[in-house]
């Protein structure tokens, strides 16, 4: 997507310093941080949502899960635990219309689910 701020990233039209990369995603920091680690994993195909994958699509949403906790592994979080965010929809909280997981840790977490 031309206008798609993840999609800029992705193609070097917008510098952000890439926290790690595979062949199907690419992993930023968040620019508005929830906690001292909050890393976005995003597809490099643009996908606007979990909504929008398709049934063929089950290997990118693995992929994406595993490079989350490789995230938090790199980053040192994985051991004292993290949390993993994916919003679907203006009313789930998703602010960028492509796919993305977040990878949040580095202090305890409170609310949003107690599972």
């Amino acid at each position: 997507m031309d206008n798609c701020i993840f999609c800029k990233i992705i193609r070097g039209e917008i510098p952000s310093p890439r926290v790690a990369e595979g062949d199907d995603w690419i992993a930023i920091r968040d620019i508005n941080p929830a906690a001292p680690v909050h890393v976005l994993v995003i597809p490099r195909r643009h996908v606007e949502s979990v909504d929008a994958l398709g049934d063929g699509d089950g290997p990118l949403a693995g992929t994406l899960l595993l490079a989350a906790r490789d995230v938090a592994r790199q980053e040192g979080v994985a051991a004292s635990g993290y949390r993993t965010v994916i919003n679907t929809g203006a009313e789930g909280g998703q602010t960028v219309a492509h796919l993305h997981v977040h990878v949040i840790g580095g202090r305890q977490l409170t609310g949003h689910g107690t599972a």
